[in-house]
């Protein structure tokens, strides 16, 4: 189902994204931010879906939806730079605080802060490049 999809992301010049294609990616790295620490919580779910409600203007059933893709996805992905990478394809820079900001409160969601998520969150802020200063008022704007 995937295929057509993981090829562009892990082209050697990927493709730019279209509007749908970009939510997908966002949303398999949001639930990638939320596995990281192997303890995939149905608040980080349900945080989750609230963002993709508010992200998109979709409706709770599609935000599940496009959830639940997502985690296909994801599992079925590489690695966690092609997805970035196919973000900062798709999102100007201006509006990719507001990328960081949203995985932040997933990583928030279950109330504590894991290691390997905030290792996550480095390397994506890195690649997205977004500096250290802006990740961490992300951060304080989601909340921690």
């Amino acid at each position: 189902m995937f295929a057509e999809f993981l090829r562009r992301l892990t082209a050697s010049v990927p493709e730019p994204l279209g509007d749908a294609d970009s939510r997908l990616a966002l949303a398999a790295l949001m639930v990638r931010v939320a596995r990281s620490d192997h303890d995939y919580a149905q608040v980080e779910i349900d945080r989750i879906d609230r963002i993709l409600v508010a992200r998109y203007g979709l409706s709770p059933f599609e935000a599940t939806a496009l959830r639940q893709e997502a985690e296909i996805l994801e599992s079925e992905a590489p690695d966690t730079v092609r997805f970035t990478r196919a973000i900062k394809e798709a999102v100007p820079h201006e509006d990719r605080f507001g990328v960081l900001t949203a995985l932040w409160q997933v990583v928030l969601a279950d109330g504590s802060r894991d290691m390997h998520e905030d290792t996550l969150l480095r390397v994506v802020a890195n690649l997205l490049g977004i500096n250290d200063r802006e990740s961490a008022r992300a951060r304080q704007e989601a909340g921690g």
